[in-house]
């Protein structure tokens, strides 16, 4: 009777699962998955392999390894969307965004958290759909994971994708006052391994970070130009959901409408027109191609959001 042991990752983050056996059963697994990710055993999803695929855990009393199921494993925990009854599409305004809820399946709203304009909106926004809580101090920890993997492949980070020498970027990424964008997207997807999807209001369209990685898993953050906000589901009993099944495309379909909405009332910040102040000799600068003009004439290029 062999000892089976699997990785399992869940919303609440990832375990070793090693009280198992050749002979336990699916109705074991699920029983201590259950436990795991806080789910109930009956509306368990596992996905296994890569890509990521659904496991047939519908018969309790088929043993592990009928089911293909073999020691060290990754076994990727979600909540089935439970579907109930047929109704028309309600419209909600929600922070100023009108979008549709979707009632077929969805069992909550789409929301916007706010978090603090401070140049590591980015960081604090993955940290809450991580997490589901706002904790400014996150970027600190993620501003130096992307700097070491930055600084670990310079052949890839070179100076024509960073914009500036490598060691350099390095130095400036880690400071509180450098904002982050698309490259630190893409380097924290690979890292979480979930796929990232930027809600882009200012375009209305949905930039997906991670996407040919096959992750079982996707969060969302809303884009309006300069600041970040994670995206995250009210549930109708109180909780909130930030992350949701890669395969789930009722959420991403109400996540368009959210940025199609957004565009339609100008929620969205021009970056003609935005203000920046120079964090060195407080300057006050109206649009990108002001603050570029005073980092070339001063080589002053902290810039804060106003």
């Amino acid at each position: 009777m062999a000892s089976l042991a699997f990785k399992v990752k869940s919303k609440n983050g990832q375990q070793i699962l090693k009280n198992l056996t050749s002979d336990s059963t699916v109705g074991d697994l699920k029983t201590l998955l259950s436990d795991i990710a806080e789910i109930k055993a009956e509306r368990i999803c596992v996905l296994c392999g890569y890509p990521p695929k659904p496991l047939d855990t519908s018969d309790d009393a088929k043993k592990l390894n009928e089911i293909g199921l073999k020691t060290g494993e990754t076994l990727i925990v979600e909540e089935k969307v439970v579907q109930a009854a047929s109704k028309p599409p309600e419209k909600v305004v929600e922070n100023g965004v009108s979008h549709e809820t979707l009632g077929p399946c969805r069992p909550g709203i789409l929301m916007k958290k706010v978090v603090p304009s401070d140049n590591s909106c980015l960081f604090t926004s993955i940290g809450f759909v991580l997490n589901g809580q706002v904790d400014t101090t996150v970027h600190t920890l993620m501003r130096q994971i992307i700097a070491m993997e930055v600084a670990s492949d310079h052949d890839t980070y070179n100076e024509a994708m960073l914009g500036k020498p490598n060691a350099e970027y390095c130095s400036w990424i880690q400071q509180p006052s450098s904002w982050g964008g698309a490259i630190e997207v893409a380097i924290l997807s690979r890292f979480y391994g979930m796929e990232m999807a930027v809600v882009d209001t200012l375009n209305a369209i949905i930039n997906r970070f991670g996407e040919d990685k096959n992750y079982g898993q996707r969060v969302f953050l809303l884009f309006d130009g300069v600041h970040y906000d994670p995206l995250y589901l009210e549930q109708s009993d109180g909780g909130i959901q930030t992350v949701f099944p890669a395969e789930d495309m009722d959420i991403y379909r109400e996540a368009e409408q959210v940025a199609h909405e957004a565009k339609s009332s100008r929620q969205f910040t021009d970056l003609n027109k935005f203000t920046l102040k120079c964090m060195i000799c407080d300057k006050l600068l109206t649009g990108q191609a002001e603050a570029q003009k005073h980092a070339k004439e001063t080589k002053h290029t902290n810039f804060g959001e106003v």
